[in-house]
């Protein structure tokens, strides 16, 4: 096929980096199947008429279902609430539809197992949302771990943290309610260390943690004067054990002062050490045992033409990429996999894993104990 029709569910903070990446895609890859903007959802009607406009939809609705059942529409995009993953997934694959959805994937690991068993069975496409891993500084480092460059990996450190909801007096909100949100700093922020560990290092195979509620009760603005009780988890931390032997660390906060996307990771090896951090994405630092100890440091490589698919978006090196380019060149990954030329990363199945991941640290630190992981 020469083109695909896009249902895009959702037209927040990322239902708008979706549409700006289908629009983009064209101009920066020429992808073998091109994205038509068929139609655009939103719960309220001005909203999805305004930005039907805005995003260069031909059509808008107000009903989902419609979206998913539009015969204009082989590709839904789903960027809503994340209690309405589940759903709208199961319908899109009963439809024979391609789906590519935001993480976290689902509420419940028992969701996102429907999830991954509905698009096996109907045999449609998928993909998670875990732009991070499409940043072109990541896909060096794993060239350079995949060429020994640092020598035999022996482990991997991860971190994810942000200030969110660090402010005690920050309103009780969805966020706060597993119902409505599911996980907490796991299902926000660590799903996608996970999603690099496992891009850079393989699946991990069993987990020992422990989590933490810090802020147990926010004002509620629902009832002034009272305030609801946090239901998911502040902080977690994990000690890994990956399927190849190998050994990690994970920690996540969402209420760490301070730190605004810092998803940082070092992945350790016999001969030398990777090191990046999110804040500053376009920098991936190394160190190799290379020469007089006296002369050995850190080198920081700025991403740069000579890093694909950088080239794609500026010719000169160290001018930088922005996040929203990271979810062009994922929507590339996404039209390549469709037309057969790219294994699709993470698929259904793939981030299924990763919900395996996040909650066996939940289920760890209930149990006080070391849990596997896998299925």
């Amino acid at each position: 096929m020469d083109d695909i029709g896009v249902g895009l569910i959702g037209t927040g903070f990322m239902g708008k980096c979706h549409a700006m990446a289908f629009g983009a895609v064209k101009a920066a890859f020429a992808p073998p199947i091109a994205p038509r903007l068929a139609v655009l959802c939103d719960i309220e009607p001005a909203v999805a008429r305004r930005a039907a406009a805005e995003f260069g939809f031909a059509r808008w609705t107000a009903n989902w279902r419609d979206l998913v059942n539009d015969p204009a529409v082989g590709l839904v995009a789903i960027a809503a609430p994340n209690a309405l993953h589940r759903e709208m997934a199961l319908a899109a694959a009963a439809a024979g539809k391609a789906i590519y959805c935001e993480k976290p994937m689902a509420l419940m690991l028992e969701d996102a197992a429907a999830m991954a068993e509905a698009a096996a069975a109907a045999g449609v496409a998928t993909l998670v949302g875990y732009n991070y891993v499409r940043n072109p500084a990541i896909a060096h480092a794993r060239h350079l771990i995949a060429e020994g460059a640092i020598g035999d990996v022996a482990y991997f450190r991860g971190v994810y943290d942000e200030d969110y909801m660090a402010d005690p007096a920050r309103p009780y909100s969805w966020r706060c309610r597993v119902a409505e949100a599911g996980l907490g700093t796991l299902g926000d922020l660590a799903c996608h260390l996970v999603s690099v560990a496992h891009f850079l290092v393989g699946p991990v195979a069993e987990v020992s943690a422990d989590i933490e509620t810090v802020i147990k009760e926010r004002p509620d603005p629902a009832r002034p004067g009272e305030s609801g009780a946090v239901e998911n988890e502040d902080i977690a931390h994990a000690l890994l054990r990956f399927e190849n032997g190998i050994a990690g660390t994970l920690a996540s906060s969402r209420v760490t002062w301070g730190r605004k996307c810092r998803l940082a990771w070092e992945v350790t090896g016999s001969r030398g050490t990777l090191a990046f951090d999110q804040e500053r994405m376009n920098e991936l630092r190394l160190f190799v045992a290379d020469g007089p100890a006296e002369r050995r440091g850190f080198a920081t490589v700025l991403s740069g033409p000579d890093h694909p698919p950088y080239g794609r978006f500026c010719p000169a090196p160290g001018h930088g990429l922005g996040f929203n380019d990271l979810k062009v060149i994922e929507v590339d990954h996404l039209l390549r996999g469709l037309a057969g030329e790219q294994a699709l990363f993470p698929d259904f199945a793939a981030a299924l894993a990763i919900e395996r991941v996040i909650h066996g640290i939940v289920l760890s630190a209930r149990r006080r104990e070391w849990v596997a992981v896998k299925a």
